[in-house]
């Protein structure tokens, strides 16, 4: 994506539209940014095309699927070399549970957001999985007692 993209209110306009309503019709889009259809799918289709939408999906209820558990994890690795991140970075995507990976500025070198059904559930994938990945020194864990908001917007 080019970074001179400039985006004007009207892709604005979209953009916060579809955080909340990613299955709106092309003319309902049109009327609620006060555009006819045509300019309308045709920013769209730029938005599209220039990675600043980079994909449309249904958002999952996770307590009604049973993952009401939410744990962040610290993880320190014990070699922080560009091989060493890949490998970690390869691995921990392998891992389900783990729905978000970020590499930190930190005195840790990254923080997890596991979702499981309860409490064992967690304790067997930190033992089973997380701490079996490539060069994992320790983790820490912070069990999320409410969630209070989450997602956009």
């Amino acid at each position: 994506m080019p970074n001179d993209l400039s985006l004007d209110r009207f892709d604005l306009a979209i953009l916060r539209i579809l955080a909340v309503d990613g299955r709106i019709s092309a003319v309902e889009l049109a009327r609620r940014i006060g555009l006819s259809k045509s300019p309308t799918q045709a920013r769209l289709k730029r938005l599209e095309e220039t990675g600043v939408i980079i994909g449309y999906r249904a958002q999952l209820d996770p307590i009604r699927m049973g993952l009401a558990h939410v744990a962040f994890v610290e993880v320190r690795l014990s070699d922080t070399r560009e091989a060493a991140l890949q490998a970690f970075n390869k691995a921990v995507t392998q891992i389900p549970e783990v729905e978000q990976c970020h590499m930190m500025a930190s005195r840790f070198d990254y923080l997890l957001k596991v979702r499981t059904a309860d409490i064992q559930a967690y304790r067997r994938i930190l033992g089973e999985k997380i701490t079996a990945l490539p060069h994992v020194a320790s983790t820490s864990t912070y069990v999320a007692m409410e969630t209070v908001k989450e997602g956009a917007p």
